[in-house]
């Protein structure tokens, strides 16, 4: 056997050539392997057309043992379209988008297709590539958490299959799968508004899409139905950066110390909200209250542990697949579905009652939320 060198390289005995790779199996090798006529062996691998369960299984066993591997292109050449589905995230090491996408793959390997997955780290031109390659591996589907209009227009116009998932471009008729945005943000609104807090600032980072309009008006319609004012100065727009969130947390203690509670719309502001409050000495809850839209595991790690919206992002991935799966197998064109998925509130221990010696009479002022948030 040859020795490996200390740098990596492998080192072999001089007059020994490498090994010559072996030739790969065939869909006939295949068939003589298990007994049946290719056809059949072809129909046993795929799951399209009957096959006896007896010899299914002795297909799958010829096939480990000769070590047969289908050839996809040959097979996507022939049907047009891969047993692939094209996946573009905009961030995978949000654990947000990670989560979605372990519930896409789930869900679509069960159903025997294979996911290839692009992250576009939320830029236009990746977005508009990661399409392009979907095309030319020719995807049956592809669902995608948009960025702009351009990646889901041109799979759009070649035809396939997309769905949108956690947020939906306006004007564009596809299939999708959302989270009930109003639903949760006024409900964790709610949790503080019962807990007596009345001075109740949103930190977020985008009010174009659905997810933070939604965050923003469900947050709006739990103060106007606890009959209190909407304050634009505690409206407080920022970027999706933890460094940025925790700068915007910090100008706004200071420029509105009444503050009690601070809900951030997404996993990212919270991380610099929480980093803020800890920098400044504010003691979680007993000066201000935390609370986000998301569950992410750092959220149950820290301490306080911190009270969020949990967007159930393994079913928003499964419910997406399933969608995939449904509209390749023959859902009638034209007739598009928009799902939604009902968050539910944890309860941890960043929430509790304000002091009543912090609820002093601030006049509401227009802060900088009198522009709207950019994203």
């Amino acid at each position: 056997m040859g020795r490996r060198r200390e740098d990596g390289a492998e080192h072999r005995p001089n007059g020994t050539p490498p090994p010559r790779p072996r030739r790969r199996p065939t869909i006939q090798d295949l068939a003589r392997a298990a007994g049946t006529s290719p056809s059949t062996a072809s129909r046993a691998l795929s799951g399209n057309g009957y096959v006896g369960a007896d010899v299914r299984a002795r297909v799958l066993e010829a096939a480990e043992r000769i070590g047969y591997v289908p050839d996809i292109n040959a097979r996507t050449l022939r049907n047009r379209r891969s047993r692939a589905v094209g996946v573009l995230i905009s961030d995978l090491r949000n654990p947000f988008y990670a989560n979605l996408a372990a519930g896409i793959e789930q869900r679509l390997r069960s159903a025997g297709y294979h996911v290839i997955v692009v992250n576009n780290d939320g830029e236009q031109d990746a977005e508009a590539e990661g399409a392009r390659t979907f095309l030319a591996v020719r995807v049956s589907a592809a669902i995608i958490t948009p960025v702009s209009d351009r990646a889901v227009r041109m799979l759009m116009n070649d035809g396939v299959p997309v769905v949108q998932a956690d947020r939906m471009v306006d004007g564009l008729t596809t299939d999708g799968v959302l989270v009930d945005n109003v639903q949760g943000a006024r409900r964790i609104t709610d949790h503080l508004i019962e807990l007596g807090h009345t001075r109740i600032a949103l930190l977020i980072d985008e009010t174009d899409w659905t997810t933070g309009a939604g965050r923003l008006a469900g947050y709006r319609a739990a103060l106007r139905d606890a009959g209190l004012p909407v304050d634009p100065g505690l409206i407080v727009p920022t970027r999706f950066q933890p460094d940025t969130a925790r700068a915007a947390v910090t100008a706004l203690l200071e420029r509105r110390p009444d503050v009690t509670a601070l809900f951030a719309a997404n996993n990212r502001l919270a991380e610099g909200a929480f980093q803020a409050l800890q920098e400044g000495g504010h003691r979680m809850p007993d000066d201000v209250s935390l609370v986000a839209f998301d569950d992410v595991p750092w959220m149950s790690m820290v301490s306080p542990g911190i009270t969020t919206v949990d967007q159930h992002t393994d079913d928003l991935g499964r419910a997406c697949a399933q969608l995939v799966v449904d509209r390749i197998a023959g859902a009638p064109a034209g007739q598009t579905t928009v799902r939604y998925i009902q968050p539910s509130i944890v309860v941890r221990a960043s929430t509790a009652p304000p002091r009543t010696t912090t609820a002093t009479s601030v006049r509401p002022d227009p802060g900088p939320a009198a522009a709207a948030p950019t994203p």
